[in-house]
């Protein structure tokens, strides 16, 4: 049967993390862009292409229309206000009397519990001040 081993595969897979760290390849190519020579193209002299100018647009002058004066508004006649009637006078509710010496019923009383003693803890021991060490040479 094959064994497969963790160990035995990082490794190889270390070995090939570091080195590619190490290895920049973006520095490389800015470097030989730069230290590339690029040849210069000539640019070709064009005449500079100048249009006529336009002639000017001279728009005769039209009188303007005088506008006829708005009637006036007329009068609007006024309008009386609805008379509402009066809020009816409503009746005086007589006011209920409450008598006072109603009698409340008595609560049962609780029945007696014995009172419990209060537990006791056990008692934490204390340990020594000095704490005796472990020898390793002793066997």
């Amino acid at each position: 049967m094959a064994s497969f081993s963790l160990p035995s595969v990082m490794l190889p897979l270390l070995l090939i993390t570091l080195s590619s760290m190490s290895y920049n390849i973006d520095l490389v190519d800015a470097r030989h862009l730069l230290e590339a020579a690029v040849p210069e193209i000539p640019k070709p002299g064009l005449p500079k292409f100048e249009l006529p100018p336009l002639p000017k647009l001279e728009l005769p002058q039209i009188p303007k229309p005088e506008l006829p004066e708005l009637p006036k508004k007329p009068k609007a006649p006024e309008i009386l206000k609805p008379e509402l009637p009066k809020n009816p006078e409503l009746p005086e509710i007589p006011k209920l009397e409450v008598p006072k010496g109603l009698e409340v019923p008595e609560l049962p009383s609780f029945p007696h519990l014995p009172e419990l003693p209060k537990p006791t803890f056990p008692a934490i021991p204390s340990l020594p001040k000095e704490i005796p060490t472990h020898s390793t040479s002793n066997p």
